[in-house]
């Protein structure tokens, strides 16, 4: 994938994520997206950071709950996937805003 594509599918995703985890929990977190940088600062101080890294054209998550996790975007899924495994970036985020709203959280 040429980086303009990257760039713009990451961008894509990271707005999403902003809008539908501030709709889901946006009442016990602090949503915010600047420059690029995605962060939920949940009400007990945990922190998740969720960003684009250019050079390996991957998406970072920073979790306070799974830990460091790197996604990378395949096209034969049109999902971005756990570089360590086959864990899909909307369904961990899923799974985690419902443990922690206590209601299921279903992004995507």
């Amino acid at each position: 994938m040429d980086s303009t594509a990257f760039e713009d599918l990451a961008e894509k995703m990271i707005e999403f994520l902003f809008d539908a985890i501030d709709e889901a929990i946006g009442d016990d977190a602090d949503v915010d997206l600047e420059n690029g940088i995605l962060t939920v600062e949940l009400e007990d101080g945990r922190q998740y950071v969720i960003n684009k890294h250019s050079p390996n054209q991957q998406i970072w998550l920073s979790s306070p709950i799974s830990g460091a996790a790197h996604y990378k975007y395949d096209d034969a899924t049109t999902a971005w996937i756990s570089t360590r495994s086959s864990d899909v970036l909307l369904d961990v985020l899923s799974a985690e805003m419902s443990q922690i709203a206590g209601v299921s959280v279903r992004l995507g």
